[in-house]
């Protein structure tokens, strides 16, 4: 198997939490044995699904996306949806935008949880669309929701375009960003605005808890390879700012928000987005590593169950105090395009 992470591919720390103190420093007895204590008409073709590494995937466009969509992983999606609206303060969404008869786009919506709650908070919107490559989304809705099966990275033929088109959760999806983002622009009414929500696939520590050992750093280095393989790496968030700019989006807005690693944190609303961060990774590994680790690393099966065994180990540790970011990149189509 590979070996872990340079020390010095960990970068410095950007903001201090408080960390909480425990009597016992050892693992987080939330992720003890036996399970966390959290956790329209198509045709057949579409349907299908594939069945392999003992997980479920989708058929339709077989090989676009590496990773599963059965219960087991619409869970884990539903739960990333909680990481992130807990982590944005309790927000869906940041584009100053009022959606009174509006149409929106929510690219690879997956389950269609944002794209629901959305719609149950907001019936004043036109239509809210999810589009995604796996047919997984329920069958009941709120009545200005609905959902298409389709690929993003295609191009677009849409009867009207859109006031607000937004994107989540994406990096291991798609393979050519600027031309995503050129999509966006062009399907945007003028003045429109686009919404890109995406983690940066590291972790970091501010006060050095964290070592190049660390298996969630093993695990994102070597996913990074795969993904890179396939023409879908995971290490595009930091260029998304400059590529919107670059494709001639204007008041542009920045912002981040910590996800730590476990619940360590000593503010209420960090414990939780971390003790969710730690179990969506300690039962979403098998996921993570099942098809992109064999297929496109060529590791065999004993090599992977170590390193599973390890990213569960690190994860649930309460003496490391590693958090990744979430950076929200908001702009708008000028009223003059």
């Amino acid at each position: 198997m590979a070996q872990p992470a340079a020390a010095n591919d960990i970068p410095a720390p950007q903001q201090m939490i408080e960390v909480d103190t425990f009597e016992d420093e050892g693992n987080d007895s939330t992720f003890s044995d036996g399970g966390s204590t959290y956790t329209t008409s198509l045709s057949s073709s579409v349907l299908a699904h594939e069945f392999k590494h003992g997980r479920r995937y989708h058929s339709y466009q077989s090989g676009a996306y590496l990773f599963p969509n059965d219960e087991q992983e619409q869970d884990r999606l539903d739960m990333t949806h909680h990481i992130y609206y807990r982590a944005m303060n309790d927000r869906l969404y940041l584009a100053p935008i009022k959606l009174d008869g509006k149409r929106v786009l929510d690219i690879g919506t997956g389950t269609g949880i944002w794209a629901m709650q959305m719609g149950d908070e907001h019936p004043e919107a036109e239509m809210i669309i999810g589009i995604d490559l796996s047919p997984i989304q329920p069958t009941w809705m709120p009545p200005n929701v609905k959902f298409i099966i389709d690929n993003v990275e295609e191009d677009w033929v849409e009867p009207q375009p859109y006031d607000y088109i937004h994107s989540r959760y994406m990096a291991k999806s798609i393979g050519d960003w600027p031309r995503l983002i050129r999509q966006a622009y062009d399907n945007l009414k003028p003045g429109g605005w686009v919404e890109f929500q995406e983690f940066e696939n590291w972790f970091y520590s501010e006060d050095g808890t964290l070592k190049p050992d660390h298996y969630a750093l093993v695990l994102i280095k070597h996913l990074n390879e795969a993904c890179r393989k396939i023409g879908k790496p995971l290490d595009n968030t930091l260029n998304l700012e400059g590529q919107v700019k670059d494709q001639g989006f204007i008041n542009v807005k920045a912002e981040k928000f910590p996800v730590p690693m476990g619940g360590w944190p000593k503010d209420k609303r960090l414990k939780e987005v971390g003790r969710f961060a730690a179990i969506n990774w300690i039962e979403g590994v098998d996921g993570f590593t099942a098809a992109p680790f064999s297929e496109v690393l060529g590791w065999s099966r004993p090599e992977i169950e170590v390193l599973n065994a390890g990213v569960r180990r690190d994860c649930a540790r309460l003496d490391v105090h590693a958090m990744a970011y979430i950076h929200v990149i908001i702009a708008q189509k000028p009223e003059s395009a």
